[in-house]
């Protein structure tokens, strides 16, 4: 008689009974990935009759998961293929599909058992950090969320489109509106003037300190010359240089008008001025652009004059004279006062992008994701990891949305990918076997028995 063949099969489906009961135990941990217990027959030599079964290992079922919203942000979920790169606290690397992340208190990204999450990040030595742009295709490096404040931006640039009536009458005074301006930035009440315009519009502007500012530009149709339209820039309200009695506007020349005039010039299609060259001359007769400078210190109120490099450069391109309505139809303007952070966002190729008050939006770093030749190689490492081993292959990297890889769905989570019902007639089966192995134990007893009372 031979216990061998039986004990091998009770060896086996004891085992096999471990890696369900590992299933049914993680059909709730995020990421999980389903095992499965591989059998081998045992021969030996030129003997027909086999010696039992052993476990010829357990391999892992890498299908994704159902995905489930949680509607928390750092809950990252990988859809299709790769990996989120982990980095333990001795510098270890591993694998996970688990994106279960919170930040600790230095700012890292990290998941429930401490692993860092890693990806390509902002260059610390940049003088511009921690606003500088993150260096993609780097080393990857643990992500960090950097709390600081984003300062003001002054305005360097504003750029608007406008279309102004060409159906007005100019030589009509009953069309020309009248505001009152300041002179001067003392605003004193005897430095007034009354300003003639046919359409006027506002932008809000910063200075150095993130104070707004207000530019208004009032447009009046020049009565003298068809197709020119006469400029004043006013800065909170206030024209400087703005001619009086004793020096008269003469509607010919911009400058006489006061600082920071300009002129439009149009052509006789409605679009501005162009040379030979379709170069827009038609703002001061040579560019699409004018200059706004602002250097009085009243003025400014400790912030930095907008001079030399720092004036502020505003873009008149795509402005028409139609015979419609006077209207403002675009505009944007490149400054900003200082703003706090107030969240983050997860973008589907995994770049993590800060939201502060201001609206201004700023790239903290971008996911790395990782993938193998053969991730069934990969070695369990626990707390939902994986590492790298020689059967896996190597490791390539990549982000979000490029080549095989899955994107990053934020505020999602990814289930464990085990089907319980499943899991539940595996183990009747492994538990009839098991109780077949010992049936089959107790009849060659049984035989044994009747062997020895002979």
């Amino acid at each position: 008689m031979s216990f061998s063949q039986a004990l091998s099969g009770l060896r086996g489906q004891a085992e096999n009974i471990k890696v369900i009961s590992n299933n049914i135990a993680n059909s709730q941990t995020v990421g999980f990935k389903n095992g499965r217990t591989s059998f081998a027959d045992i021969f030996a030599g030129a003997s027909p009759v086999g010696l039992g079964v052993r476990v010829a290992g357990i391999s892992q079922d890498f299908r994704s998961g159902d995905l489930e919203n949680t509607g928390r942000e750092l809950d990252l979920a990988i859809a299709g293929q790769g990996f989120f790169r982990m980095e333990k606290g001795n510098g270890e690397v591993v694998y996970s599909r688990n994106g279960e992340f919170n930040q600790d208190q230095d700012g890292f990204l990290i998941n429930s058992t401490g692993q860092y999450l890693t990806g390509f990040a902002m260059n610390e030595g940049d003088e511009d950090y921690p606003f500088s742009d993150v260096i993609a295709g780097g080393a990857p490096e643990r992500l960090r969320i950097p709390p600081n404040d984003i300062p003001a931006n002054a305005t360097e640039e504003a750029s608007a489109i406008y279309n102004l009536d060409a159906g007005i009458d100019a030589t009509d005074p009953n069309l020309v509106q009248e505001a009152t301006v300041f002179t001067d930035f003392e605003r004193d009440p005897e430095a007034v003037a009354n300003i003639g315009y046919h359409f006027s519009s506002p932008f809000t502007a910063y200075d150095s300190l993130g104070n707004a500012r207000t530019i208004t530009t009032y447009f009046r149709k020049d009565p003298a010359e068809d197709n020119l339209w006469q400029a004043n820039i006013a800065f909170d309200g206030v024209i400087v240089g703005f001619p009086d009695e004793d020096n008269p506007r003469d509607p010919a020349n911009a400058e006489s008008a006061g600082d920071n005039a300009f002129t439009l010039q149009f052509g006789t299609d409605g679009q501005l001025l162009e040379d030979e060259d379709r170069n827009i001359i038609g703002i001061n007769g040579d560019s699409d652009r004018t200059e706004i400078e602002i250097t009085d210190e009243v003025a400014l109120g400790g912030a930095a004059p907008f001079e030399g490099e720092n004036v502020i450069d505003y873009i008149l391109a795509g402005t028409t004279q139609f015979n419609n309505n006077s209207v403002q139809n675009s505009l944007a303007q490149d400054g900003y006062t200082s703003g706090t952070l107030t969240g983050l966002e997860v973008t589907d190729d995994g770049r993590v992008i800060r939201i502060f008050t201001n609206e201004e939006r700023r790239d903290a770093g971008q996911i790395v994701l990782t993938n193998f030749i053969n991730p069934e190689g990969l070695m369990p490492d626990g707390d939902n990891a994986w590492r790298q081993s020689i059967a896996s292959g190597e490791p390539v990297l990549g982000v979000a949305g490029t080549g095989l890889f899955g994107t990053v769905e934020s505020q999602t989570l990814e289930n464990s990918n085990v089907d319980l019902a499943q899991q539940l007639v595996d183990m009747i089966v492994a538990q009839r076997a098991y109780q077949a192995n010992s049936s089959s134990i107790g009849t060659q007893d049984e035989m044994l028995q009747t062997v020895i009372n002979l």
